[in-house]
């Protein structure tokens, strides 16, 4: 595998006011065109940032792709980081040829609530909500379309996640502590069971809506407990049905955030190998 030098820079690709959001850019040195993909930290949609995934980052544009890891709002309700996220694919098309990409060769990745939302703006490119910040006068026609996503154990139903949460604390001691980090996060973030059912990438599906189908890689930990395997079933199933295409790996042995906590595992290596094996397959 060929291994490029890369330049790392923060640069700003949207303000609120007077407050700017960034994107790490990770570009390989050369002469392209790379593929490019703009990744969404996690954090249970109200923490984290740009930094999060820099092991994964770093690994995938020494590798040849340009990755753009993306600030967005996290101190503001669904689906404000949504429309942040579609902006930010809609940025990184405008900005292509400056990256060493095409405009045609993008695609979103995610960790946990980012690989959510990574989920969720491909399936809904164009929705008016997420699409509503314009960009630049003069800027090319773009929409936020992806050729694809890679899901890094993604928060795949916040209702079912939401439910199952509730459901250990109500229990009773002990449970799994990662409830106690994640609850909040979903009161915070949805304020309502009917947000996070609208905004849940498996019951749109249940419910039949049409929705875009780019294909996905999805990794996931086989001992992960803040992020159901039966939500995961779910969203398999019926995005093979509805006509998508799902590689599907799970780590025997490796919980929630495993690639974090220990990179350099076997589990830590084979997840980097074949994101890049995925990235390159759809985005050339």
């Amino acid at each position: 595998m060929t291994t490029h030098e890369i330049d790392i820079q923060d640069v700003e690709y949207l303000r609120h006011g007077d407050k700017p959001l960034l994107a790490r850019l990770y570009k390989p040195k050369g002469a392209g065109p790379f593929p490019i993909v703009v990744d969404l930290h996690g954090g249970a949609w109200i923490r984290g940032d740009r930094l999060n995934d820099a092991v994964m980052n770093e690994a995938m544009a020494k590798a040849g792709i340009v990755v753009a890891a993306l600030d967005f709002r996290t101190d503001e309700p669904y689906p404000a980081s949504l429309a942040d996220v579609n902006y930010g694919v809609r940025w990184a098309k405008t900005q292509a040829q400056a990256l060493g990409g095409r405009a045609d060769r993008v695609g979103l990745m995610g960790s946990s609530s980012g690989s959510h939302q990574a989920m969720l703006a491909a399936m809904r490119p164009r929705d008016a909500r997420y699409a509503a910040i314009a960009l630049p006068p003069g800027s090319p026609a773009v929409d936020a379309s992806v050729r694809c996503v890679v899901l890094c154990w993604p928060v795949i139903d916040p209702l079912g996640r939401y439910r199952y949460g509730k459901k250990l604390k109500e229990s009773g001691q002990p449970y799994p502590e990662v409830v106690d980090r994640v609850l909040p996060g979903h009161d915070q973030y949805w304020r309502t069971e009917e947000a996070m059912a609208e905004g849940s990438p498996v019951i749109a599906l249940e419910r039949g809506e049409r929705v875009e189908l780019p294909p996905a890689i999805y990794l996931q930990g086989a001992d992960d407990k803040a992020h159901p395997r039966a939500d995961l079933d779910r969203f398999v199933t019926h995005y093979r049905k509805a006509g998508g295409q799902v590689d599907l790996t799970l780590f025997e042995g490796e919980a929630e955030g495993y690639i974090t906590k220990k990179p350099m595992t076997e589990a830590g290596r084979r997840t980097i190998e074949q994101i890049i094996e995925f990235v390159r397959k759809h985005l050339g």
